[in-house]
């Protein structure tokens, strides 16, 4: 049967999380009426995660592991998670445990007719101090250079509608552009604060310096992009019935 709802999760070198992290996606949504799948993609680890992934298949049917034979980066496993599903709901998540999964029911209730986008906010970050300077400073170069101003676009925590994608497509850093890419296509977005914790397994892959450089880079081609995209207003068809093209 086909998934009403994917999970998507990126990981690499989280073999010590990736069977706490699916048993916890399973408790949070064994009470959901809709399908749904859990889609762990494996960015070419070399520490036995993709093992673990196809072990914990064997045990959970609602889990598909699919794996990158080259690491590309976290963008390019989301991307691969989101088109390896042809559910119409999608989550996002980080495979580190420190993003909550009970948030994600929350989320997707508010999926409705008036919103498309809910993406997280980690109010009380479970980071370094440096980190979270360096997400603030973040914040305020988005705000100035692309007029969004997000919280925390680096917050994995996302719960949309697959229509919410239009126009975007996939590039090496669009993880942390999702929510302006989408709000920018006119889709509804709201930001909501969510709760997070610390790593407790593996090493973050993630410092101020190698970011610092890809942020910059990523910024001015983001806004290079919102500045050119087209956005495609209502198109009239001209029918044999209607000629006039008005309906």
């Amino acid at each position: 049967m086909a998934a009403d709802i994917a999970i998507v999760v990126p990981v690499f070198n989280e073999a010590e999380n990736i069977a706490p992290l699916v048993e916890e996606l399973a408790r949070v949504f064994a009470a959901e009426g809709r399908v749904w799948e859990i889609v762990l993609v494996d960015d070419c680890s070399t520490d036995g995660t993709w093992d673990r992934i196809r072990a914990l298949r064997r045990e959970q049917p609602r889990l598909v592991g699919l794996r990158h034979t080259r690491n590309m980066g976290q963008s390019a496993a989301v991307w691969t998670g989101i088109v390896g599903t042809d559910a119409p709901l999608l989550c996002t998540l980080d495979g580190d445990l420190q993003n909550d999964p009970a948030e994600l029911p929350r989320m997707l209730a508010m999926l409705g007719s008036d919103l498309d986008f809910v993406c997280g906010h980690r109010v009380n970050r479970r980071d370094t101090l440096v980190r979270r300077w360096s997400s603030r400073v973040a914040r305020a170069a988005r705000k100035a250079v692309l007029r969004y101003d997000f919280a925390d676009t680096g917050c994995a925590l996302r719960a949309f509608k697959r229509g919410a994608l239009s126009g975007v497509f996939p590039f090496n850093g669009l993880h942390r552009f999702l929510p302006i890419l989408v709000a920018g296509n006119g889709s509804r977005c709201r930001e909501v604060p969510v709760n997070h914790r610390p790593r407790v397994a593996g090493v973050s892959k993630y410092g101020v310096w190698n970011r610092l450089g890809r942020g910059i880079a990523d910024l001015f081609g983001v806004a290079w992009y919102q500045r050119r995209r087209l956005n495609f207003p209502p198109v009239d068809r001209a029918t044999a019935a209607d000629p006039s093209g008005r309906g």
